[in-house]
């Protein structure tokens, strides 16, 4: 440890007096260059007569004082931060010459406040293990993924939704060629993980108008549609079979009379002159999917753009229509993924907090915290890693890129239309479902969304797709996206055919495909004879 210049000590007494510190602060100097402390300073400046503008003759501050570098400086309004943002005592900084010094210590005082770190027998230190941010890791309250703030609301753009609910489905690769000019890998063919979620349309059963308050938005009115399918009605009960099935009936009841459907016009006035913020209230058609879950999802989502009037009247125009996923993102557009995360069970530190392993020989165990804290205070406290829950967290994933919009299986001019996997490049027509469905999850028969990389949740989890919240301007997040090819082979295993008809081609006729052809022979009717 390096000592202290010779001035330090000996002018002590004339810098007391000049900047006006405390006495017990040299003491503790003394006491730090003896045991070999560390310790930290910061200082303040302020003029020594309050309010008092500070004359021209005062010279600005310097950069290193007697007493270490400083965390911040105020003179008057301007603020100065240096690069460090701690300097211990054992290494002094240049100081400032005396003249500087009797000139500061006649406008200035100097408050002193200090924090002393006792190192224990650590030896080094390092970052802690996980982030206290999403503290406490505990199971999620709610299992669709909730979309907390909304895209800001811009009058000048066309009205339209900003958020939509999807199925995840699987996950697949695909190769391209990116346009990034100066990269090593432009113009050249490269392999991207992607994930298929399904987004079969939604459908409007309600209008919400909300007013602004002092303490946040209030909702003002609610306006349901006349006809609400089963399988929205069947969220609102524990158990549908038991139920009177009354839920909305009086709602729709509005909708068949005079009274009431003058009594929706007047509310929907209302929500013309008072409401700031229009929202619908939107659920998925669970009878599209091949799932056992019957229940639909319904979430309020934010319609932007446009007036007010604007708002209203495209709300009321889509109630009980479905409003398919290309109506609301587009291709090579940046979203964001809400959702809940695969739940993992109880864990223990080194699975959830990913901390080091304890050494070898360690008695009892090594996938534990060595210390979790001092005899006083005598708690644990909540920073300390610990076993418990993980995984199920509610978590949104920023900047994912749309890859393909893709169209459900649907038939045109009489013919059934399953081409939505193919390229430009491809040979022959591929649907998106890969030979023998998407792992515990089946065939994706409805619209889909394709997203690069990785998303929260096991297969089937219900993710909620938001307009992000930025604005983009990078090259990568503008870069148009053209897919060279799609993989559909089987994700059981090691697939080797993209298509049913290149394994034909391949491999032939197969025993089993003979044995049913000529089980279906021998079963089939035979013809009546002709007299």
């Amino acid at each position: 440890m390096s000592t202290p210049p010779t001035d330090y000590f000996e002018s002590k007494s004339k810098v007391i007096k000049k900047l006006n510190i405390r006495t017990d602060y040299f003491k503790l100097v003394d006491s730090l260059y003896a045991r070999t402390l560390v310790h930290t300073l910061s200082y303040t400046y302020r003029p020594a007569a309050s309010g008092a503008p500070a004359p021209a003759s005062v010279p600005a501050l310097p950069k290193y004082l007697t007493f270490g570098e400083p965390l911040g400086i105020r003179r008057a309004v301007a603020a100065y931060t240096p690069r460090s943002r701690a300097a211990p005592l054992a290494r002094p900084r240049q100081s400032a010459s005396a003249s500087d010094r009797a000139r500061i210590a006649e406008h200035y005082s100097l408050l002193v406040t200090y924090d002393i770190w006792f190192q224990s027998h650590r030896k080094f230190s390092a970052p802690r293990h996980g982030s206290m941010g999403f503290y406490p890791k505990k199971r999620s309250r709610r299992h669709r993924g909730k979309v907390k703030a909304f895209p800001k609301d811009d009058a000048s753009k066309p009205v339209h939704l900003t958020a939509f609910i999807g199925y995840k489905a699987g996950m697949t690769h695909v190769v391209r060629e990116p346009d990034r000019p100066g990269s090593k890998i432009n113009k050249k063919e490269i392999v991207e993980a992607v994930t298929i979620i399904e987004t079969p349309p939604m459908v409007c059963v309600g209008v919400v108008g909300y007013i602004e308050t002092p303490h946040g938005l209030r909702a003002l009115l609610t306006v349901w549609a006349e006809h609400m399918s089963e399988d929205c009605r069947r969220r609102f009960y524990k158990n549908w079979y038991k139920c009177k099935k009354k839920a909305f009936t009086k709602a729709s009841k509005k909708w068949q009379d005079e009274l009431g459907r003058k009594s929706i016009e007047k509310d929907f006035k209302k929500m013309i002159r008072y409401c700031s913020v229009v929202r619908v209230i939107a659920h998925t058609q669970m009878k599209l999917l091949k799932q056992r879950q019957k229940k639909a999802h319904i979430m309020e989502i934010q319609v932007n753009g446009g007036t007010i009037e604007d708002k209203v009247k495209w709300a009321r125009e889509h109630l009980e229509k479905p409003i398919p996923i290309d109506s609301v993102f587009a291709q090579d557009e940046m979203i964001d993924c809400i959702g809940v995360t695969k739940g993992k069970g109880y864990k223990g530190v080194t699975s959830r907090w990913h901390t080091k392993k304890l050494p070898r020989k360690t008695h009892k165990g090594l996938r534990k915290v060595a210390c979790i804290g001092a005899w006083h205070p005598s708690r644990v406290s909540f920073t300390v890693a610990r076993a418990g829950q993980k995984g199920y967290h509610h978590r949104t994933e920023m900047n994912k890129k749309i890859y393909r919009i893709g169209q459900g299986i649907h038939t045109k001019d009489g013919k059934v239309i399953k081409n939505n996997a193919s390229t430009e490049y491809d040979l022959s027509e591929k649907s998106i479902t890969p030979m023998g469905g998407f792992p515990h999850y089946g065939e994706v028969n409805n619209d889909f969304i394709m997203i690069k990389g990785c998303c929260m949740g096991p297969k089937k989890r219900v993710i909620t797709l938001r307009k992000s919240l930025r604005t983009h301007t990078k090259r990568a997040a503008l870069e148009k996206i053209n897919l060279k090819f799609i993989d559909t082979s089987s994700k059981f295993g090691h697939g080797r055919f993209q298509t049913p008809a290149d394994k034909a081609a391949f491999m032939g006729t197969l025993k089993k495909d003979r044995i049913r052809e000529e089980a279906a022979a021998t079963t089939a009717p035979a013809a009546p004879a002709q007299s």
